[in-house]
């Protein structure tokens, strides 16, 4: 009879595992999916290490690591992901929400906001996470996909902001109505010529449709530019997310538009991350 492994012993040897399927922080992993498959807070993981795994957890375990290994992403595994302090609900129907992203955020709520239009809502990150620091402003969230629009809504019950916010199945601005004192957007910006330099875990398990526009990933913000005169008030913002080449060329497409004051903001780490932009008074 083969003896039980400790939980480090187990840690170790998903490590390994990890690390030889070219994982990027392979001990990290093994540490949080032990939590994961243990049912345990991730910072309890070193008060189990000396005991021995019940087979029930260890079986559990040895099959995440085993999607793991095939890059299945940590937080399609956990079925969550952290943004800006919350716990928001993912799968593979919506793009992963990530850190870099949260210098929208701090952009977006660097002036007041009373209605929020959100394209491309996905797992409804950016537009929950605006409602719940701003207990007085309303929202919209658009999106193509009917799967994201469903796991938007079950985020918004989850952090309570349901009232305040509007789901709608929509392709870009197609069905929207009224207008906004903030547009924000985080629209597929890869080209297609980036995709295969993506990792696995990014090209095989997030949506396609919204990391590319198969093209040269400029083709969202064209749509967003013509539309968003429409939409907003005067004197209202629009806020989007880039890929850290494409600043100058979003700002153009915006100006051709005719807004206004508009400016690259970068993120945590020096690199343009967000346009800003403005409707004229």
């Amino acid at each position: 009879m083969i003896a039980a492994l400790t939980a480090a012993q187990a840690m170790v040897s998903a490590t390994a595992r990890l690390r030889a399927a070219g994982v990027a922080d392979p001990a990290r992993d093994a540490r949080v999916l032990l939590a994961h498959a243990a049912r345990i807070e991730a910072s309890r993981v070193t008060l189990i290490a000396p005991e021995e795994l019940s087979p029930e957890i260890a079986e559990r375990y040895d099959q995440l690591i085993s999607l793991r290994a095939v890059r299945v992403p940590v937080s399609h595994l956990l079925g969550e992901r952290e943004f800006y302090g919350r716990r928001f609900r993912v799968s593979r129907d919506v793009l992963d929400p990530r850190p870099e992203t949260e210098a929208l955020i701090e952009a977006a709520l660097s002036d007041p906001f009373d209605h929020v239009l959100d394209l491309g809502v996905g797992s409804g990150c950016i537009l929950i996470t605006l409602l719940a620091e701003r207990a007085s402003a309303s929202g919209v969230g658009a999106d193509l996909s009917e799967a994201a629009c469903l796991q938007a809504s079950a985020n918004a019950v989850q952090h309570q902001v349901q009232g305040r916010v509007e789901i709608l199945q929509s392709d870009w601005f197609q069905n929207i109505d009224g207008q906004f004192d903030l547009i924000v957007s985080n629209p597929p910006y890869i080209s297609l010529t980036e995709m295969d330099d993506l990792s696995p875990e990014v090209r095989e398990h997030e949506p396609r449709l919204a990391l590319t526009d198969e093209g040269d990933g400029l083709g969202a913000y064209r749509r967003i530019a013509a539309g968003a005169p429409d939409f907003l008030l005067p004197g209202g913002r629009l806020l989007v997310e880039i890929g850290p080449t494409q600043g100058r060329s979003v700002a153009a497409l915006f100006e051709s538009a005719g807004l206004t004051a508009t400016r690259i903001v970068p993120d945590l780490d020096g690199r343009d991350r967000v346009v800003f932009a403005k409707m004229p008074l």
